[in-house]
């Protein structure tokens, strides 16, 4: 259990912090996470770890020469928002271009590729190579879907080796792809890990058993089984890894056993003893193999075996020196130009007097109150939701949430406070959830109030038929950019039945009040359906047979935040308190 936090909600941002200064020689922390402290002397490509914390070493202690040039750091396994992405390449892009390399989940998707997109408007050169190592997470016909895992260090240090060498922004990529193509991963966990102040691990295991398939969110493994012997073990992960030997490969393999953060490294070796035999039974030459913790789970006990099939171009790159606060392999030569106490961010800017009419600053303040008593239900609503998303997924879904509104509802009063009008009110709401929640349901939040806010504009009041038209933009916005769909067992299952009741309600003629009522009530009911589905989308999708008879969180999140905004929205200027109970007997 992690035992040393002070708020738990800032335990990320101290552990950064702290870590910052503790290796001040070698890192300077700038906004959204972390980089070299020193830049260097030429041009080189930046190659930018990232994800979320709880992780360590991964991602910033791998930060230094030959390895990482700068980490975006999340919240506790959370993604980093787009802005955090974009702040931390703006500081390491030294004019060769920048390249993040993350695992294959879905909030790092959309949060990197948003501040690729932003990057590139601004003619900075930047790639983006995803890491799909771990084999349990779906078959080989679909290893585009499979997440990322300890195979994030194979790949990071192949592409930090050949930046550091001076190759260019394509062939970094190009070998950083070729790397993950032919690195595999399998892990096992024994015990859950758990969130700082939290009384409980995410999920637990009978007494002599062990899950197979285990990911590094916290999650469990994909089945349970009896816990094997050390030689068993290692027979199991070893025969699963050489299953899936990719066609052509040589005999030479980087080899890493991987503790997930409270694991001895007794145990390790005890492991090892069978790894290492197996392989090199089977004609493989093990290089330079490495025992250790490089990818963590913050506290989960647990073990994963990566193998990568290295040829004449990828082993030089494996075994180049590398110096980081965490990771130490030959001698690096560090090659300094000017010490950079400088940051790089377009934050800060002079505040832009809002432009808006009596009428939709009067409305806006019924906005501030719905995000407030969104706010309210779900802190409430915390734990529940983070015990639904720990069943199938990582648990921080409530805490992610809560993260999330809290930003929102301070940027919407702020924005309102100034005289913004209702449009502008909620597209500060959504870019606050995006910035500070991080996440697959942080980018899709924040994606969906800015469409709402843009829909209704910062003129009049809007009508039923004007705020129909604005949730059902924020609809669109969500799955345009989260690519799921009815059945995908998501918080688009709650969304789209919402949005259709209230666009046919309004089209009918109903009072604007009733419509949403009645539009929450069929979000509700749609929400505690989702019970019976297997995910199709993001980390539950692997855990598909223990999410059923368990609700999507994202969907029961959803329903509960339409049903207490509705008072508001549509015009009852109900109380948030009043709200917030109602929220309370929904949860």
């Amino acid at each position: 259990m992690t035992k040393i936090f002070n708020d738990p909600s800032e335990f990320a941002e101290e552990a950064l912090a702290g870590f910052c200064d503790v290796y001040s020689g070698l890192v300077r922390q700038v906004p959204g996470g972390a980089v070299r402290r020193h830049r260097p002397a030429n041009p080189k490509v930046a190659v930018l770890a990232g994800g979320g914390s709880g992780h360590y070493p991964a991602f910033a202690g791998l930060i230094g020469t030959g390895l990482a040039d700068g980490a975006v750091v999340g919240n506790i396994f959370t993604s980093p928002s787009a802005q955090q992405a974009y702040a931390v390449a703006k500081s390491a892009d030294s004019g060769a271009g920048v390249v993040f390399t993350y695992g294959n989940y879905a909030g790092d998707v959309m949060n990197f590729g948003m501040a690729s997109e932003r990057l590139a408007a601004e003619g900075i050169q930047v790639e983006n190579v995803l890491v799909t190592d771990d084999i349990a997470s779906a078959p080989p016909s679909e290893s585009d879907k499979r997440r990322g895992i300890a195979g994030d260090f194979t790949v990071f240090k192949i592409m930090g080796a050949a930046a550091e060498a001076g190759a260019d922004l394509a062939d970094v990529v190009r070998l950083g792809r070729k790397a993950n193509s032919l690195t595999r991963t399998i892990g096992s966990a024994f015990h859950g890990c758990t969130f700082p102040g939290a009384d409980a691990p995410l999920f637990t295991l009978q007494d002599k058993q062990m899950g197979l398939g285990l990911g590094i969110h916290g999650e469990p493994g994909l089945f349970d089984t009896d816990l094997p012997s050390a030689k068993e073990l290692g027979q199991e992960f070893v025969s699963r890894l050489l299953a899936e030997t990719p066609p052509g490969a040589g005999d030479r393999l980087a080899v890493i056993l991987n503790g997930l953060g409270s694991t001895k490294h007794e145990e390790l070796f005890v492991l090892w003893l069978t790894v290492a035999l197996l392989l090199r039974d089977a004609g493989y030459t093990l290089v330079m193999p490495e025992v250790g913790e490089l990818v963590t789970s913050l506290d989960m006990s647990g073990v994963s075996l990566t193998i990568t099939w290295l040829d004449e171009e990828l082993e030089p790159l494996w075994t180049a020196p590398a110096e980081t606060p965490a990771y130490r392999r030959g001698t690096a030569a560090v090659q300094l130009g000017a010490a950079s106490g400088q940051e790089t961010s377009d934050a800060g800017t002079a505040d832009v007097p809002f432009e808006a009419d009596g009428d939709s600053r009067a409305y806006a303040v019924q906005c501030v109150a719905a995000l407030e008593a969104a706010r309210q239900s779900l802190h409430a609503a915390e734990s529940r939701l983070g015990d639904l998303d720990a069943v199938a997924g990582d648990g921080d879904h409530g805490r992610g949430m809560v993260r999330g509104i809290d930003a929102a509802a301070t940027a919407g009063a702020a924005a309102g406070t100034r005289g913004a009008g209702a449009g502008s009110v909620l597209i500060a709401a959504g870019d606050a959830w995006a910035d500070k929640a991080g996440g697959t349901s942080g980018v899709l939040w924040g994606a969906g109030l800015r469409a709402l806010g843009e829909s209704l504009g910062n003129q009049r009041t809007p009508g039923a038929e004007e705020l129909a038209a604005g949730m059902s933009a924020f609809a669109a916005r969500i799955t345009d950019l989260g690519k799921a769909g009815p059945g995908d067992k998501t918080m688009v299952d709650a969304l789209l039945p919402f949005t259709e009741t209230l666009t046919r309600l309004v089209q009918e003629g109903a009072e604007p009040r009733q419509a949403w009522a009645s539009a929450a009530l069929d979000a509700v009911a749609a929400a505690e359906a989702t019970a019976a589905l297997r995910p199709l989308k993001g980390r539950a999708r692997p855990l598909a047979e223990k999410s059923l008879g368990t609700p999507d969180p994202g969907a029961t999140s959803l329903a509960m935040i339409f049903t207490v905004m509705g008072p508001f929205l549509a015009g009852s200027g109900q109380s948030a308190t009043t709200s917030s109970e109602t929220a309370g007997a929904l949860s």
